[in-house]
């Protein structure tokens, strides 16, 4: 019997777990996680304290099925209306935009009902408070890590989790996260902060299956100046923000190096120095580098040249 690992007692980790039932009777052993103290993720329902009170849908309010849906998922709609986890939604909403051909379904239970109902169906063995921190594949299977307590092997594994989330997970995982924008690099005219950006990876025909892409980030020179003698911890949560400013749609980093270049390109470089500066004959003692020429490889190139010129002849 294979057992399948589903992480996410929320909406689409439940049906999921109730489908693979459904298809694969007991050929399977279903285990479904979740870090929270219960099921139901955007769709939970708080239960006060006090039993007097009455509970309160957390996240999701209501469901609309538009008359496409309703047709095309009429198995799970009638299923659930047929149950009584789902009713017409009666009562006034003001300002809700009605569709034409769509309805709206409320659940006397809370929305976390249309949850525990598919839980329920599946037979899953459901564990609470089993927060996954990484995967390890193992041959032909996966060793499941938590935060709390030892890890367990899997033959398959299911994440439902918010994709933030999955991107901090630690192991095997190869996170294949594919940049939107169509550039490998791209100067920036109207931000204060940033001027360069460059997917690395991609700029340098590095791309792998697998392994995550890199982002690289300059700042300019006035953002530079202002910030020099600041602690990188403070300067670099000002970067990000621009950085998600400029490319909304940007995953969150697996891992950041935020370096500090004091001494960054070379704006005026020595006067009258061909490349290098002899400081003095006996023994020899030369300075070179960009600052004796200009600052770029060229420069660099030259500075070189310069230095080994004077190096064949004292030697």
């Amino acid at each position: 019997m294979s057992r399948v690992l589903i992480v996410g007692a929320g909406l689409t980790g439940s049906l999921c777990a109730c489908l693979l039932r459904r298809e694969m009777q007991n050929k399977v052993q279903i285990v479904v996680w979740d870090k929270a103290r219960g099921s139901g993720g955007r769709m939970s329902t708080s239960r006060p304290p006090d039993p007097s009170s009455h509970s309160a849908d957390l996240g999701a309010q209501y469901i609309t099925a538009t008359s496409a849906y309703a047709q095309s998922h009429h198995s799970f709609y009638s299923e659930l209306l047929s149950s009584g986890v789902l009713q017409p939604l009666d009562s006034l909403v003001e300002g809700l935009k009605q569709r034409e051909g769509s309805k709206d379904y409320m659940t006397p239970l809370g929305m976390c009902s249309v949850v525990k109902h598919f839980l329920s169906e599946s037979g899953a063995d459901l564990f609470f408070e089993h927060h996954v921190t990484g995967l390890y594949r193992r041959g032909a299977s996966w060793e499941v890590q938590r935060k709390v307590g030892g890890s367990e092997t899997f033959d398959a594994v299911v994440l439902t989790m918010p994709v933030p989330q999955i991107l901090q997970l630690q192991g095997d995982l190869g996170h294949n996260v594919v940049f939107s924008f169509p550039w490998a690099a791209k100067y920036v005219t109207d931000n204060p902060c940033i001027c360069y950006v460059a997917a690395d990876s991609r700029k340098r025909n590095a791309d792998v299956p697998g392994h995550g892409p890199s982002l690289v980030v300059h700042t300019s020179v006035p953002f530079g100046l202002e910030h020099l003698e600041k602690d990188k911890e403070d300067v670099q949560p000002i970067i990000l923000q621009e950085l998600h400013k400029l490319l909304p749609g940007l995953p969150q980093p697996i891992s950041i190096k935020c370096q500090k270049w004091r001494y960054s390109q070379v704006l005026t470089s020595v006067p009258d120095c061909p490349g290098q500066m002899t400081v003095l004959d006996r023994p020899l003692l030369i300075c070179g580098g960009d600052a004796f020429s200009h600052s770029n490889f060229d420069g660099c190139v030259e500075s070189a040249l310069s230095m080994l010129s004077v190096l064949k002849a004292s030697l």
